[in-house]
C-alpha cells in the first residue's frame, strides 16, 4: 500500500514557475509610463480643441466688429425736414438740394393746414410735374408757347405754375404762400381723397390731362415719407 502512494506522489509534476528571465523580459515589454503617457496625450487635444475653439470665437467676433462700421456706413443719417443740411446729398429717388428744400416748404405748409400724408402728397406730386419743384420765374408760354383756352398766354409761374388768377406774382413766387393757394383749393374739391390722386390734383390744376400727374406719385411718395421722421 505504501509503495502505491509513493507511486502517486511520483506521477505529481511539481508547479512550474517562470525563469527568471522571463519574467524580466515581461517587466520591460510593460512600459510603466503607458497610462501616463496616454493621459499627456488627451489633455493635448483638449487643449488643442480649446485653442480652435477660443480662435474661432476671436475670428467672429472679429468679423463682427468689422460689420458694425460697415453697416453704420450703409445705414441712411436721419433726414429732419428743418434742416436741410440733413438732407442728402445724393437726393431721394433723384430729387435733390432745392428741389428738396421746396418740397420741405409744401409738406410743411400742408401739415400746419391740417392735411394728412396723402395730402402732402399731392402737393409734392404737383409741383414735381409743374415745375420740376423749383421756383421758376416763368412757365408754359415761355417754354412751349402754350396758351389759355381763350388764346391768351398763360401767366404760369413758381412751384405750382399757377397763373393770375391765383394771386399776385410774388403770392405765387413765395413756395409757402404759393402751397398754400394750393391747398386751400385741394379742400374745397369734395372726397378728394377718394379720388385717384393725380384726378384730383387734375380738378384744381385744370390741366389737359387728368392722369399727367400719375407718374410722380412713387418719387413724391418716397420724399414726403423721407422728409417725415422725427426731428431729434
Amino acid at each position: 500500500m505504501s509503495t502505491g502512494r509513493t507511486s502517486a506522489r511520483a506521477k505529481r509534476k511539481p508547479a512550474t514557475r517562470k525563469p527568471a528571465a522571463r519574467r524580466k523580459s515581461t517587466a520591460k515589454r510593460r512600459k510603466p509610463g503607458t497610462r501616463r503617457q496616454a493621459a499627456v496625450r488627451r489633455r493635448r487635444r483638449r487643449l488643442f480643441r480649446r485653442v480652435l475653439l477660443s480662435t474661432g470665437a476671436v475670428v467672429i467676433l472679429g468679423g463682427l466688429l468689422a460689420l458694425i462700421p460697415l453697416q453704420l456706413a450703409h445705414d441712411p443719417a436721419p433726414v429732419c425736414i428743418d434742416e436741410p443740411q440733413t438732407f442728402p446729398e445724393a437726393g431721394i429717388e433723384g430729387w435733390r438740394g432745392e428741389q428738396l428744400e421746396n418740397a420741405a416748404t409744401i409738406v410743411r405748409t400742408a401739415a400746419a393746414l391740417g392735411f394728412p400724408r396723402e395730402g402732402e402728397i399731392l402737393g409734392v406730386m404737383t409741383a414735381m410735374g409743374e415745375s420740376s419743384l423749383r421756383n421758376i420765374d416763368y412757365g408754359d408760354w415761355e417754354t412751349s408757347g402754350f396758351t389759355n383756352p381763350d388764346g391768351s398766354r398763360t401767366t404760369s409761374i413758381g412751384l405750382f405754375q399757377q397763373q393770375d388768377w391765383w394771386g399776385s406774382a410774388e403770392q405765387r413766387m413765395d413756395p409757402a404762400t404759393a402751397a398754400t393757394l394750393f391747398f386751400d383749393r385741394l379742400g374745397r374739391v369734395p372726397e378728394w381723397q377718394e379720388m385717384e390722386p393725380s384726378h384730383a390734383i387734375h380738378r384744381v390744376q385744370i390741366n389737359t390731362d387728368r392722369d399727367y400727374y400719375a407718374r410722380f406719385q412713387a418719387d413724391a411718395t418716397a420724399v414726403v415719407d423721407a422728409l417725415s421722421g422725427p426731428c431729434d
